[in-house]
């Protein structure tokens, strides 16, 4: 069975939560408390592979400060970036996110595939509060090396489900042309998952 670790990063209200509850239960839940972290568990079958994926769903992060993503860079083989389109605040820190991924690859000093990224512009029921364009997406995403997309956790399942499925593959077929960077034996990676991330469990 392949384990594939997605880190699901975005602003307050963003609604990160609400597309990867979604796309893992179907329901959508509009609120959800914004001051717990938690990793949810699932097991599927991607194109005849057994996975065992485990969504990081942190509290939300603070859109103003000094941004760390050192323990996800490390923990995670993807990212989910997600913006509300009828909120520039929310835009501006997906962009700051990306930023701090691509500087973790150029600032690297050994080869290695960079991490599966897929920047999401939720909330498109909201179109007549938008604040982002499509085209701003896009631009962001081809800067960053990237895929992208609008959608609406609220009202698009299916269009959630195949964007989460077209990061499972990138992710997988990285894991083709690299040696995981993990190594699952050790006991110190270990102990800093489970402290900084082994709060909340929930298998879906």
């Amino acid at each position: 069975m392949t384990e594939v670790k997605l880190a699901v990063l975005g602003g307050s209200g963003a609604g990160k939560s609400a597309l990867a509850v979604r796309f893992l239960t179907r329901r959508f839940i509009g609120e959800y408390a914004s001051n717990a972290e938690c990793i949810y568990t699932k097991h599927l079958c991607l194109d005849g592979r057994q996975i065992h994926l485990e969504i990081y769903d942190p509290c939300s992060q603070p859109q103003q400060g000094k941004l760390s993503l050192a323990d996800e860079l490390h923990w995670a083989d993807g990212f989910i970036i997600v913006y509300d389109i009828s909120d520039r605040a929310s835009f501006a820190f997906a962009k700051a996110l990306l930023y701090r991924i691509r500087e973790s690859h150029i600032g690297a000093c050994k080869k290695m595939v960079e991490s599966s990224v897929f920047l999401v512009g939720n909330k498109q029921d909201l179109c007549h509060m938008r604040e982002v364009g499509w085209d701003e997406g896009q631009k962001l995403a081809m800067d960053n090396k990237c895929q992208f997309c609008e959608l609406s956790a609220a009202e698009h399942y299916q269009e959630v489900v195949s964007m989460f499925m077209k990061v499972l593959r990138n992710i997988t077929s990285n894991f083709k042309v690299k040696e995981k960077r993990r190594p699952s034996g050790s006991k110190s990676m270990a102990k800093l998952i489970n402290n900084v991330f082994g709060k909340r469990r929930k298998s879906v």
